[in-house]
């Protein structure tokens, strides 16, 4: 875990073939997604340019209530959000939060812990499907 808490994984796929898998890999674990944000597009409307960047907001109650239940503010950084974006080289990147950080972040201990793990698991594969290729 970094001290920042962020999971940077690099991406194999186009920034929109990234999103796209990212969507698919939510979907496929029976999560929701809740929200999109095109901070690209957001940036034109007010006339500045940013590369493609997209956060994507998703989750399930069951997985995120019980670290409410132990900590209410935790629902600060809940649903849980992954950030796909481009770099000045055009490599694709998706980031997210880990959960360890956030279970530091707002103290939580063993009564989210299977919680926590889940999410962890959760994450780490959406990641992978979203940002590796089919050979590895």
């Amino acid at each position: 875990m970094s001290d920042t808490g962020l999971i940077t994984v690099g991406s194999h796929w186009s920034f929109a073939e990234t999103v796209g898998r990212c969507v698919a890999a939510i979907g496929a674990r029976g999560l929701s997604v809740f929200g999109r944000v095109d901070h690209a597009k957001n940036a034109v409307s007010v006339g500045m340019a940013l590369r493609p960047t997209e956060l994507l907001i998703f989750g399930n109650p069951k997985g995120g209530t019980p670290l409410m239940q132990e900590n209410q503010v935790s629902g600060l950084d809940l649903p849980l959000r992954a950030l796909v974006w481009q770099d000045a080289d055009g490599r694709v990147w998706l980031t997210y939060n880990d959960p360890r950080w956030l279970a530091a972040r707002h103290g939580l201990g063993a009564p989210s812990q299977p919680a926590l793990d889940a999410m962890a698991a959760g994450l780490a594969a959406i990641a992978r499907d979203a940002t590796r290729s089919d050979a590895g």
